[in-house]
């Protein structure tokens, strides 16, 4: 396969732009042929060496001429050399050609299990931005949610345990693609870190936008310039366990639960069809509640160091914490 201009397009691209990828980045050269990030895959992937070697365009080694060599002249001394021979080619052929099936599925597992490391790297997460500020990733399909953009992640780090998922800030739910073409992709290959990683890792972006008003803005507009307008800046907005107070769930809270009504009347709690679970909706009206950090701060003015130091790093607005805030 090669591109437009001539070039042979890589075995990465490739696989990047089949239908049903468009969720996934490409992985740099650099970041595979570094082996720490290769660690323990060995054990998790069937022909290994050969797969890595067809992700990075690498030339297999053919160790089977000269064996066909040996085989071709002891096949000419005898009188059925001519029809040995020929079996054997038939042989050897089928041999390639299941060999590369198996191959081109282990390079298949090897490059998703790569992905799932890379985007969690500066590297990476930075690249899923980009994909994401486009709206690659679709939108959240929840009403309240007004078209907030989604990220790709998996409910296991186990390959063949689940499909990909779409994980949306602003309700912190999980949902299936709406395409069909993205049920046969692996969601180890997204993993579970990738979308609380990426929360924390960009804080300034506002969730609280209208998907609808952000993605018209990128086709009428350079990336750089719609993007100024998706972000917080730094001062403008009050820091809660690391994360700016309005993207903690701003499709959750009062008015953004859905409830069923009957001629106008809302459906009692202990009826048959009444609502269960708008409690999984619902957040406190003070955000500042959600604040454990300077709550235990304040709570224990007497506690030790170590404590002190803890509560002041959680509310320093030049941090990103590691931890996620889930509503009860």
């Amino acid at each position: 396969m090669s591109t437009s201009s001539g070039t042979p397009e890589s075995w990465i691209s490739s696989f990047c732009s089949l239908l049903g990828h468009e969720y996934f980045a490409e992985v740099s050269e650099e970041f595979i042929e570094d082996d720490f990030n290769l660690t323990g895959l060995q054990t998790q992937v069937a022909m290994y060496k050969e797969a890595l070697e067809m992700i990075l365009d690498v030339e297999p080694e053919d160790d089977d001429d000269e064996e066909d060599e040996e085989e071709e002249d002891e096949g000419d001394e005898s009188e059925g050399g001519l029809d040995r021979r020929t079996h054997g080619e038939r042989r050897h052929h089928s041999r390639i050609a299941s060999d590369l099936s198996v191959i081109e599925s282990s390079a298949e597992m090897l490059y998703g299990l790569i992905h799932q490391r890379f985007i969690c790297s500066r590297a990476g997460i930075q690249q899923m931005s980009e994909k994401y500020e486009l709206g690659h990733f679709g939108v959240c399909p929840r009403t309240n949610c007004n078209l907030a953009r989604t990220l790709p992640v998996g409910l296991s780090d186990i390959p063949g345990e689940d499909t990909v998922k779409l994980f949306c800030p602003s309700c912190l739910d999980v949902y299936v693609p709406p395409n069909s073409r993205f049920q046969t992709v692996d969601g180890a290959f997204f993993g579970r870190t990738f979308g609380a990683l990426f929360l924390l890792t960009f804080p300034e972006y506002d969730y609280t936008k209208h998907g609808a008003d952000i993605l018209s803005s990128h086709s009428m507009g350079s990336l750089s310039h719609s993007a100024s307008g998706t972000r917080i800046s730094a001062d403008s907005d009050q820091l809660v366990n690391g994360m700016h107070a309005r993207n903690i769930a701003p499709g959750l809270g009062r008015g953004k639960i859905y409830e069923p009504k009957i001629y106008g009347f809302r459906v009692s709690e202990i009826a048959r069809s009444g609502p269960r679970m708008q409690w999984l909706r619902d957040k406190p009206e003070d955000i500042n509640e959600l604040d454990e950090a300077r709550i235990y701060a304040s709570e224990h003015p007497d506690s030790d160091d170590d404590d002190e130091n803890i509560a002041c790093f959680a509310s320093s607005p030049n941090v990103s914490v590691y931890c996620l805030t889930l509503f009860p």
